[in-house]
């Protein structure tokens, strides 16, 4: 028998902007090349590493205590690293930095000189050049997760070449800041409205994995950023849900808890 996975800690983040015609959530093309989902649409977010936990995480942010955080997620210790994990996987995915300064003011990026300096440490950072914790201490920045809100907890399924314990949460987007795929990783980066990818997935246009596909059908009869953020700030329970992939006829499909043959 095969040996089962045990899934690494992740956090994916789901970010929001709003538009004329509705509230848009940012996408990114995985590489083709991956070995994980490669060619998917996914949104930014990625495994929780050492430097987003204990002390260094607390460090590094603003807004939420690993004790608060803890308790949101329903862990007894180190839930401050997912919080810390899903906005340092944005800035490294995306260029985008959910940061404030140590009074708490939201940091702008408007000048030419401050975002050709955030860009170049974007790429240090992203070729291990330099740390995402030293970076902040360099910009005297802190991680502003007041406007962070906890939202889904969804497992691998046993299977695939590789398992996330995946912690979703959405944001707002920084009003000043353009955002960009990092040309390694993702290779492609859009802005679109919840109802249209899904659109778009039905006719085959955006792969879509099966958590992705879910967490945009719960949140795409909003109106604005800020329904989504206080629809997921008033969740009072959050269900950790791990698929089952079973063959049916010869064909493998995505069994949710609840449906007929996922106990068997």
């Amino acid at each position: 028998m095969a040996e089962i996975l045990t899934p690494r800690p992740a956090a994916t983040v789901v970010t929001l902007r709003d538009a004329p015609e509705g509230f848009e959530v940012l996408m990114l093309k995985r590489n083709l090349n991956s070995d994980f989902i490669g060619g998917a649409y996914v949104f930014p977010g990625g495994g929780v590493d050492v430097g987003d936990a204990g002390a260094s995480g607390q460090k590094l942010s603003i807004g939420i205590t690993d004790t608060e955080a803890s308790r949101r997620l329903g862990i007894e210790s180190g839930g401050l690293a997912y919080f810390v994990a899903c906005l340092r996987e944005l800035f490294e995915e995306a260029g985008l930095l959910v940061a404030c300064d140590a009074d708490g003011n939201p940091v702008r990026f408007s000048d030419p000189e401050t975002i050709k300096r955030m860009a170049a440490h974007r790429r240090a950072v992203n070729t291990n050049e330099l740390k995402f914790i030293d970076m902040m201490e360099q910009e005297q920045l802190f991680l502003d997760l007041r406007g962070l809100a906890y939202s889904a907890h969804w497992v691998t399924p046993v299977g695939p070449p590789r398992r996330y314990d995946t912690r979703f949460f959405v944001a707002l987007a920084p009003t000043d800041q353009v955002a960009t795929h990092d040309a390694g990783e993702t290779v492609a980066d859009q802005w679109v409205r919840p109802l249209e990818a899904l659109a778009m997935h039905e006719r085959g246009e955006l792969e879509m994995i099966f958590p992705t596909i879910k967490n945009l059908q719960d949140i795409a009869h909003f109106t604005t950023s800020r329904e989504v953020l206080n629809y997921a700030n008033a969740l009072t329970e959050i269900p950790r849900i791990e698929p089952r992939i079973k063959t049916i006829n010869g064909e493998a499909v995505i069994l949710m808890p609840g449906d007929d043959g996922f106990d068997d």
